[in-house]
């Protein structure tokens, strides 16, 4: 009896994961796995399971793998599948939903700090010889008001965090229930309007793309703080950049963009009110061992009914 075959899109997965899955042929397709590279894959093993770390999967992966079941995201972002093509061939999409709540979270706090207290520019200054003491003031989170966009495992996480830093904290999110009583859910445009910092914790969906564009941005408080360690599509890059330089916004800290990696010179480079990382908030020992274990246990689920 031969054994199935499952593909990861990816060059490797967690031992606790690959204890999961000693009944499959694991087969690894690379960091940045292309479309073309997938359907060689895809015909050459034709898998029951593909779990998805990097790259896209479409209807041509897809059909390249007439045996697949099931698509696994290795992580709660499901936007790089085509939901609408799996659902149409009975493929099933799971995420690993939560795996990586508290990492994500963490990164927000950490740019959400260090976008309120200066601390890449006043690192820099230091190092440079500086003692900036008498001139330099930082923000003060205690009482402020931070609107949270999306309230799944990683916003509601977050949400938390900015409750026990006595911030005042509103949520948007017409799916969510059973929230806790210290988040006050209110309109999208309240968020924009009543908001001293905004935190992105949405999926991308078509819908929402560019939501955070010139009419949203002029819109919210001046010198507002923008967060997004959730998705790039949500903001309309050149708007922010925009906003930055007019000072309606006073600072971003961005873990995720809308092309990844972006390729230099990319325009937010240069400018010291934009703190970036590359999309490395769900990257921490924990969660990739998480994320692995909740990939893998997804498609046991499924092929085991």
């Amino acid at each position: 009896m031969s054994v199935p075959a499952l593909i990861v899109t990816g060059s490797d997965l967690a031992a606790q994961a690959l204890d999961l899955l000693q009944g499959f042929t694991v087969v690894y397709a690379g960091k940045t796995p292309q479309q073309d590279d997938l359907i060689q894959l895809c015909k050459q093993h034709d898998p029951v399971a593909i779990i998805v770390r990097y790259g896209a999967v479409g209807a041509a992966v897809m059909d390249a793998a007439p045996s697949l079941r099931v698509i696994s995201k290795h992580g709660s972002g499901t936007d790089t599948i085509d939901k609408d093509a799996a659902k149409a061939r009975g493929i099933e999409v799971r995420a690993a939903v939560g795996a990586n709540a508290a990492a994500v979270a963490e990164q927000a706090l950490a740019l959400t700090l260090a976008c309120t207290k200066s601390i890449v520019k006043l690192n820099a200054r230091m190092h440079a010889g500086h003692w900036d003491k008498a001139t330099h003031k930082s923000i003060e989170l205690n009482g402020k008001t931070v609107g949270i966009v999306g309230l799944g495992a990683i916003g509601r996480k977050f949400a938390r965090m900015a409750h026990a830093m006595d911030m005042q904290v509103l949520g948007f999110d017409p799916y969510a229930s059973d929230l806790p009583e210290y988040i006050t859910t209110v309109p999208l445009e309240t968020i924009w309007k009543a908001s001293d910092v905004i935190s992105f914790h949405c999926p991308l969906t078509p819908e929402n793309k560019g939501m955070v564009n010139a009419q949203t941005l002029a819109a919210c408080k001046p010198g507002v703080i923008l967060v997004n360690t959730a998705r790039g599509g949500l903001i309309d890059e050149a708007a922010l950049l925009a906003a930055i330089q007019s000072g309606q916004v006073g600072m971003a800290g961005l873990d995720s963009f809308a092309v990844e990696p972006f390729a230099a010179p990319h325009i937010f480079q240069g400018e010291e009110r934009i703190l970036l990382s590359p999309h490395i908030g769900g990257v921490t020992s924990d969660a990739y061992v998480n994320m692995g274990v909740g990939a893998a246990k997804n498609v046991l689920a499924v092929l085991n009914g």
